[in-house]
């Protein structure tokens, strides 16, 4: 296995595709994702354009489907929801399509979805992506951070680096220096990051710009929740182009 992370979806080589892309968008979108689909959500299914959301999601009755859209934070007018996971109860989501756009997790998500595997991530679920990559071995992997606008975001890295780092405590690299499986510098300077905060997420949270600007948006429940680590077993996996389900 050899594994590549990329800080955003611009950072990614524009010809080729790995066997197995993840998306990670910690604050919120694949979160929210998770949490979701762990809640009985029957798919998730994701755009980058509010328009299309909406033209879509129009074929489809009121009571089986939900609309989430998020533009800088703060919930789009016209939504059911916004795009904060504490939403996303069982009463609300089962058995119901989330349609949903975010600012930066939808576009990073279209830009891998022609991945022969498309899988998001978060540190919510972080043990259910390992084990996945375990089980499967595909031969590449790319984690790509959705950052914000283009640019870098500190929750993306660390949670790339909390997978790569339990790969290496939990798989069959265990006692090697990560180069076996590291691609690229970038793998090893999320898992510093994540073994310097790995003890304070929610601390690098509330350094990161995107949480800042969460903090502004009263928040603050949401930035403790996203900081949460291994606490759902579930895994978002895409079934067609654009639609995840709950891997089975």
């Amino acid at each position: 296995m050899k594994l590549f992370i990329f800080h955003t979806p611009e950072l990614t080589p524009t010809n080729t595709l790995p066997d197995c892309a993840i998306a990670v968008d910690v604050l919120r979108a694949t979160t929210t994702m998770a949490t979701a689909l762990a809640a009985g959500a029957e798919a998730v299914q994701v755009f980058s354009s509010m328009d299309e959301l909406m033209q879509v999601s129009e074929h489809w009755s009121p009571e089986k489907r939900l609309r989430a859209g998020e533009r800088g934070g703060a919930k789009v007018p016209g939504c059911d929801l916004g795009n904060s996971p504490l939403d996303c109860t069982a009463d609300i989501v089962k058995g119901r399509r989330l349609f949903i756009s975010t600012t930066n997790g939808t576009r990073c998500l279209e830009r891998i979805q022609n991945a022969e595997i498309v899988l998001t991530a978060a540190l919510i679920n972080r043990a259910a992506v390992v084990e996945f990559l375990l089980q499967h071995r595909p031969e590449t992997v790319w984690i790509v951070g959705s950052g914000w606008e283009g640019s870098f975001s500190l929750e993306d890295t660390v949670c790339a680096g909390a997978i790569a780092h339990q790969l290496l405590q939990q798989g069959e690299l265990q006692g090697h220096n990560g180069t076996e499986i590291a691609a690229n510098d970038e793998v090893f300077g999320a898992i510093a990051l994540y073994s310097q905060w790995q003890h304070d997420l929610l601390g690098l949270m509330h350094r990161a710009s995107h949480g800042q600007r969460l903090l502004r948006l009263d928040c603050h429940d949401d930035l403790k929740y996203c900081s949460e680590v291994d606490i759902l077993d579930v895994l978002p996996i895409q079934s067609q182009p654009g639609i995840l389900i709950k891997q089975s």
